[in-house]
Order: C-alpha cells, then structure tokens, then sequence
C-alpha cells in the first residue's frame, strides 16, 4: 500500500524574525494559530487528508492556542511534538536541557489534549545522536526530523552567511553535512543517526527520488501549481510521501506579514495561490492511489 502524510509544523511567527535576525512584530505574533490553523484546517477538508500538526508546547499557555489545537485533535488530526520552546540550537544545549525541552513539551500537549504525543520533530530539522537518544528513553514513536537534501542544506547555509554578512545574527543553525548521508526512505536510526539501524523510527522529510529537490511547503507554494505538480510526481512510487508545510505556508502579506516582505519570498505569494499549489501536489497523490494517513498511522503501518 501506497502511504501519504502531510505534516505541519505550527512555528509561530516570532520564530521567523529569529531566523532573519530582525526584531519581531508584536502585531503578527500569534497568526499561524488565530488564522493560518483555521484554514489548514479547511485544506485538509477540501483535500481528503488528515493532518499531523507538530505542536511548540510554550504556544500553548495562550487559551486560544490551547483551544484551536484541541479543537484539531478532536477532528482526527495527529498532534506531536516540536518541543517546548523552539530552540534552533537545541542540539547544543546539552542532554538534561534537551530533555527538559522533548519532555515538558510533551507534557504541554498532554495536558491540552489528553493524549500523549507519540512523534516528534526537531526545530530547524536539526537533530543529533544524543537527541536520537532522549527520544529513546522516552519511549517516542518515531521522528520526523532528518532532511537529507543538498538544495536546502546549500540554500540554508548561503542564508544564515548573508544574514550575517547584513550584520544580523540568525538564530537558525547548520546541520552536519553528513545528514545528506542519511536514507530518503522511512528507517531505523543507528549511530550515527544518518545510518540504518535498530534504533527509533525515522520519517525523513522528503525529497524527490533522484535528484534530491526539497518538497516541502517553501518548494511548493513558491513553484506554484503546475510545478507543484511535478515535484509531487517526481516522488511517484515511493513507499511513502510525506509533504511537510509550515503554518506560514497559509498566510500572506496581507495577513500582517509585510515586515517579513522583504526576507521571505513565500509571503509574498497570495493565499489562494499557495492553497492551490499545495492541492496540487496533494491531487498527484490522490490519483496514483496513495492512501492518506496521519504519520502515526504511517509509523504504525512501516514493517522496518
């Protein structure tokens, strides 16, 4: 059986100042759940799929955060776990913090919503051994964070120097280079974590078969639906495709986002036009016969 999955991560807007190293607009602050939320919502519905939505547990103490994502949950939506507070520099902040952040974020979550996540991702797909490790003492289902595409890692390392080079600090980091190492198909960890093992369950996020082309909600929304369409074919025939969006991937300018205008292409596109683009790709799914599940149905259904 053919498996599809589309996943969000539900970064709220502060974390994209962070990353160009401006100052964050207090205006904007809490958009992907006061707006974009609603309308991945109302995409999921129009597409036939369920969503996984990686929660940030810190967003939760807002009640209309809190409410939107239990709300989520009792519609069939996956919730997992994106840690506590978002630390792009997570894997550097040693292993009692590091746990600190998986397992109070988790238990945010839990508290929200009566159940326990079961999967997570790391802020900025940046992950280690160690953090592979805390998984494993905490008993998670599965990650969802290893990104092994040379396109976005080149891209991500060219931006964080011309930020720098614009006397700016981002506080987004570099992975090793060596995770371009790792499998594209779903695997088991071993150590280092970029090769197979017997360890947690990995769902990389996902690339084209042979030439490795992101396909996330940036790729997506920026090739817009025609190409849409063709980054989504290009991914034909895997065991399972697993489109990772943003909750910026369903906002615009005209949501609030002007002063993110100039740093951030994806903004700048119409809503309707991302919505479009991503349906799109989400159509090629549908009619090469993929069935769409949440990604712990995904996990659940991998004999690895």
């Amino acid at each position: 059986m053919r498996l599809a999955s589309i996943s969000v991560d539900l970064d709220e807007i502060p974390n994209y100042f962070e990353i160009h190293g401006l100052t964050p607009d207090a205006r904007a602050a809490t958009l992907v759940y006061d707006v974009a939320l609603g309308r991945l919502r109302d995409l999921a519905n129009a597409g036939s799929f369920p969503l996984t939505l990686f929660a940030i547990g810190k967003d939760l103490a807002r009640r209309e955060a809190s409410e939107g994502l239990i709300a989520a949950a009792r519609a069939g939506h996956e919730i997992a776990n994106h840690s506590l507070d978002h630390r792009y520099d997570l894997v550097r902040l040693g292993r009692a913090e590091i746990l600190r952040q998986i397992e109070e974020g988790a238990c945010v979550i839990e508290n929200a919503t009566s159940a326990r996540p079961v999967g997570f991702r790391a802020p900025g797909y940046t992950i280690t051994d160690e953090v592979f490790d805390v998984l494993t003492e905490l008993g998670v289902s599965y990650d969802a964070s290893v990104f092994p595409c040379p396109a976005y890692w080149t891209a991500k390392t060219l931006a964080i120097a011309a930020i720098s080079a614009r006397g700016r600090e981002s506080r987004s980091i570099v992975d090793t280079p060596k995770v371009l190492l790792a499998p594209t198909r779903p695997y088991r960890v071993g150590r280092p974590y970029y090769q197979r093992g017997q360890g947690i369950l990995e769902i990389p996020i996902q690339v084209t078969r042979g030439l490795r082309l992101p396909l996330i909600g940036t790729s997506v929304t920026l090739a817009g639906p025609s190409r849409a369409s063709l980054l989504a074919r290009m991914c034909v025939g895997e065991p399972l495709v697993n489109l990772e969006l943003h909750g910026i991937d369903l906002l615009d300018a005209g949501d609030g986002l002007e002063a993110l205008k100039p740093h951030q292409p994806d903004v700048r596109i119409p809503i309707a036009r991302k919505a479009e683009s991503i349906l799109a790709a989400i159509d090629v799914w549908h009619r090469a016969g993929y069935t769409f599940v949440t990604m712990q149905e995904a996990a659940r259904a991998l004999s690895i």
